[in-house]
């Protein structure tokens, strides 16, 4: 069920308990477990922190915990399957789910008991109502018993008669069941098609700290970086990234508005965020204005720089706005203080001749002292990065621990390990996807888009990662779109798929929607996923919690991408 008042029902529930928190391996879950992790401590409440990369990591972290817990919070995991019949828990345990994975499971959405969502109360969830989809059985088992029990008429007719209305009768309640049924089912899969994504789980965290008065800059900063992880990610819509950013910048002035007087401005621990509209060039602040150019997907799609004619136009927009190469190649803090002045609006302006008109988006930048300056960007890259690192430095939460740890303004050397490893992986991105283009990878097969990528090409190893794989989807897509000139192609999804495990002969594969302006970020590959593998009996295992993702045997790839092509021609 949904709660209403998260304090109430939530926070004021836990906190005298020992509560299991199970966290979800992408940026938006992070960033609203620091924000508990921080209420806790307010609250000296008890608690024990396991990450799940899956479903399988899921279950077995359920598994070995539940004889100690009562209370457990799931972060961007739980909401979208029917926890009930997955976990099979006790009935004196109880489920807090923080998701933003959309759409909701109806069982969860109409368990009073133990299952406790924590959901924006604006989104606009669309969930049937009950009677649509659930009847009561008891009810049913009385009609078929009274039909059952003939009453014993005197007279012979009036028995048969009686008998005549009762077989009619229960003609007509078979009927209605059936009917019922077909609807219910229809109103299912309606209801269930796409996968989308509601408002950021660190959002809805930070609301709770804001509603209990123990909202504070970090967690305003990490619900920011919360929601830029979904646009960065490609997860919402333009307009809801909007909106959230406006919701959060009333917040940024209440808390930042006391930085402006002298004294406050000179102390070098303070903390200060700032809304901007800022540059839609990956990292640029710490690296050089070239490489930034070329490895974002943006303005490298535009210009086509995969080819040279390409490269051309780089050196013409460069020229254009009078940057001189050598400024342009050097670490953007080297860069003269007088071109970094008028920096935004020369490019801006450039970038419109160029047919890059959205190269400025509203965001918010951090500044820890005078030294540092991070966009909120920034770091979504680098956490990114340093939970997909595929250096094995240790057991398999080593990734996460760092990840979450860079968050916190007191470990600037992870974080600039991090904000490393996130250029050598827009650099892999950029890299695979203009191989991709120049050597044909991405076939048209009817109702979608295909790219497979073979073992041995350079990086493959960072895309059997889910995050990196769905970046360098996006990125494909973007990329092909721009480039080709079939009308009907630029309209269709893409699927993708990379070596998973070449010893067990896995593949990972992802499906993305279209790439369209009016694009509304709903994914149908998950249920169609589903289908093609039921339908050829592949082995494949649906463990990631966005299911358009799957994991499938190499060899059963073909039979299952012809199930796909008829199941969405």
């Amino acid at each position: 069920m949904f709660v209403s008042d998260c304090r109430r029902e939530f926070y004021d529930v836990i906190v005298t308990q020992r509560v299991l928190l199970l966290v979800a391996s992408d940026v938006d879950a992070l960033c609203a477990c620091k924000i508990l992790q921080a209420l806790f401590q307010c609250d000296h409440v008890q608690y024990t922190l396991v990450p799940v990369a899956g479903w399988q990591e899921l279950e077995t972290a359920f598994l070995e915990h539940k004889d100690q817990f009562k209370y457990f919070v799931l972060i961007n995991c739980g909401a979208n399957v029917d926890l009930l019949e997955i976990l099979q828990p006790e009935e004196d345990t109880y489920f807090f789910v923080c998701d933003s994975h959309r759409p909701i499971n109806v069982v969860n959405v109409y368990n009073d008991t133990q299952i406790k969502l924590l959901v924006k109360q604006e989104d606009d969830l669309d969930v049937p109502a009950y009677d649509d989809i659930f009847r009561d059985e008891e009810e049913e088992e009385e009609e078929e018993e009274d039909s059952e029990n003939e009453s014993g008429g005197s007279e012979p007719l009036e028995k048969r008669r009686r008998f005549e209305e009762e077989v009619i009768e229960r003609t007509m309640k078979r009927r209605q069941r059936r009917e019922w049924e077909a609807r219910r089912r229809e109103i299912l899969f309606d209801y269930e098609q796409y996968e989308y994504h509601g408002t950021s789980s660190a959002m809805v965290m930070f609301d709770l700290a804001w509603i209990m008065s123990k909202d504070l800059n970090d967690m305003l900063w990490w619900a920011i970086v919360g929601l830029t992880d979904q646009w960065v990610q490609d997860k919402i819509t333009q307009m809801k990234y909007v909106t959230d950013i406006g919701v959060l910048q009333r917040h940024v002035s209440r808390h930042n508005h006391r930085n402006e007087d002298e004294e406050h401005s000179l102390s070098i621990d303070c903390m200060r965020i700032a809304f901007e509209y800022d540059l839609r060039l990956a990292l640029y602040q710490h690296w050089s204005l070239y490489e930034s150019l070329c490895n974002t997907c943006y303005t490298s799609a535009s210009l086509k720089l995969w080819s040279v004619q390409g490269q051309k136009r780089l050196q013409e927009f460069l020229a254009d706005m009078g940057l001189p190469l050598k400024q342009v190649k050097q670490k953007f803090n080297s860069m003269d203080v007088s071109l970094k002045e008028n920096l935004r609006e020369m490019i801006e302006e450039s970038a419109n001749k160029f047919g890059m008109k959205d190269l400025r988006v509203q965001t918010f930048s951090i500044h820890f002292g005078f030294k540092n300056k991070f966009s909120a960007s920034d770091i979504v890259y680098a956490t990114t990065s340093l939970m997909e690192n595929i250096e094995k430095e240790g057991p398999e939460t080593t990734n996460f621990i760092k990840a979450l740890d860079s968050l916190s303004r007191g470990n600037l050397d992870k974080l600039h390990q991090g904000l490393d490893l996130a250029k050598k992986q827009l650099r892999a991105i950029q890299q695979t996807v203009a191989s991709c283009i120049c050597t044909n990878l991405v076939i048209s097969q009817g109702p979608f888009l295909y790219c497979s990528l073979m073992e041995g090409t350079p990086d493959v190893k960072l895309f059997s990662k889910p995050v990196s794989l769905c970046l360098l989807s996006k990125y494909l897509l973007k990329s092909f779109v721009c480039s080709t000139k079939n009308k009907r192609c630029k309209l269709l999804p893409l699927v993708m798929a990379a070596p998973m495990d070449v010893e067990q002969g896995t593949v990972i594969m992802v499906g993305i929607p279209p790439e369209t302006e009016s694009s509304d970020k709903k994914n149908f590959f998950g249920r169609a996923f589903e289908k093609a593998a039921e339908s050829t009996s592949s082995r494949t295992l649906h463990n990631h919690f966005q299911m358009s993702i799957i994991e499938l045997k190499t060899e059963d790839r073909s039979k299952f991408l012809d199930a796909l092509i008829s199941l969405l021609s």
